[in-house]
């Protein structure tokens, strides 16, 4: 493809707006309750608390078209943005609402996004299948920072010094993930930090969304989770646990118990890379056996539960210089209380991995930066991402099956960022939208759908 003419830029046209599905995507906010919600929750102190529905509306809109910083916010007051919205404000004004929030406050704002998603999932079928099994996948990321004026900021487990942010996730064979809780802590706390309460709360708000008794619900985690703690709360919230083990000395003398015949052969559907001995991998075996954790603690924390272990051989470092005497093997345990069975458990706890497939689209929208230097706007700033991540995967959901499994920025040029052109006609407003748009049946359907009546989503 080339360019035919030579072509001048003018920005002169008042009625033209570049985000063609956002009136769309914030109608399902509105109709959701996201505004009432902000009213009944938020109570943001003095003149930065003032309009908090209209501030936090705004500043969810931005993020669902890509602002990644405070200043990006200014993308929103374009064109003929003012004609299809009402309550624009400046970056600086949301900047200043952002850090008027103290730690209150942020969990304030906790509670409006875990009542708009329970609210979203009436609305659309973004849990479709949560009554027959559901997974809650937790996990933290940090997110790097640059110099020394950001508060929390610290070196943590991976040595990058930045921000710990914990989400937990929730998701079902049939539907893609929605963000049910996040947390914003210190750059060096340890990972299970505060994560029973994260899951008693992300519980919580299954719970809510389900209309009839929930399925199997199972939380994964990786080991840094592998805690009493963590498995009490998951215990309490009647959920199922699937945790990677540690490799401490009773998981090591379980895994020696278990009978060389007793290991069954599988095949990942999908080669993985083995970053520890830069091959790929593609074949492993699996066995069972029981093991008691915790024994440190006192006898009533005591949990007994299936020891799944997979086992992968390791490859000989120096196979031309040297033969294989006996085959070395890398072992992977993962500590669980479902009735999967074998080969299906292993492998419903290694989609625990769908996490990260999150974490990475929030870090290339929202959370590319932590964009205040007070630790509280920061939280305030995560929790708003969440909203925003959920209401998009929630319009588009509505719009089709396929796009409501796509990442957030598929959605975003799909469907979001759109030119259009604000035209009145005999009383009635309309987006003029460009002719042949590939995705014009899904937006068509996403329109028709927020601007009807409301109908239930069916689970």
């Amino acid at each position: 493809m080339r360019v035919c003419h030579t072509i001048d830029p003018v920005f002169d046209d008042p009625n033209l707006i570049g985000f063609g599905g956002l009136p769309a995507v914030m109608s399902l906010a509105e109709r959701a309750g996201l505004h009432d919600l902000v009213d009944q929750h938020v109570t943001v102190p003095g003149s930065a608390g003032a309009n908090a529905a209209v501030k936090v509306a705004a500043l969810v809109a931005g993020m669902v078209v890509g602002a990644d910083s405070i200043s990006d916010l200014d993308v929103l007051r374009h064109g003929g943005m003012g004609r299809a919205f009402t309550g624009l404000r400046a970056p600086t004004t949301l900047g200043t609402h952002l850090r008027g929030y103290r730690f209150g406050h942020v969990r304030q704002l906790d509670a409006v996004a875990s009542r708009l998603l329970v609210n979203l999932a009436k609305m659309s079928p973004i849990l479709a299948g949560v009554d027959q099994v559901a997974f809650v996948d937790v996990d933290d990321t940090i997110r790097e920072t640059h110099g020394y004026h950001k508060q929390g900021v610290a070196y943590g487990y991976s040595g990058v010094k930045g921000l710990n942010a914990i989400l937990a996730t929730v998701s079902t064979p049939a539907s893609a993930p929605v963000i049910a809780a996040t947390r914003l802590r210190k750059g060096n706390v340890a990972s299970a930090h505060g994560t029973a309460r994260l899951i008693t709360d992300t519980l919580a708000t299954l719970h809510k969304a389900v209309a009839t008794t929930a399925g199997l619900v199972v939380v994964r985690a990786d080991s840094a989770y592998f805690t009493h703690d963590v498995v009490a709360a998951i215990v309490r919230g009647r959920a199922r646990f699937s945790i990677t083990a540690r490799m401490n000395k009773a998981v090591t003398k379980a895994i020696s118990t278990i009978d060389d015949t007793a290991w069954t052969p599988i095949r990942y559907p999908h080669a993985i890379f083995d970053q520890a001995q830069q091959a790929w991998i593609s074949d492993a075996e699996v066995a069972e056996t029981g093991l008691t954790a915790f024994t440190s603690r006192r006898q009533a924390d005591h949990v007994t539960a299936r020891l799944i272990v997979r086992r992968v051989k390791r490859l000989n470092p120096h196979p031309k210089t040297q033969g294989e005497l006996l085959p070395g093997y890398r072992y992977h345990a993962v500590f669980t209380d479902t009735t999967l069975g074998l080969v299906e458990a292993e492998a419903a706890h290694r989609d625990h991995a769908i996490i990260e497939a999150v974490i990475a689209d929030l870090k290339d929208g929202p959370l590319a930066h932590a964009p205040s230097g007070k630790f509280t706007a920061n939280s305030a700033w995560l929790a708003l991402a969440a909203i925003a991540f959920n209401l998009t995967r929630a319009a588009a959901r509505i719009a089709s099956v396929t796009l409501g499994r796509a990442r957030t920025a598929t959605v975003r040029r799909a469907l979001v960022n759109v030119a259009a052109r604000i035209a009145n006609q005999a009383r009635h407003w309309r987006l003029h939208l460009p002719r042949d748009w590939p995705w014009q049946t899904q937006l068509e359907h996403l329109f028709d759908t927020v601007h009807g009546p409301p109908t239930p989503a069916t689970l």
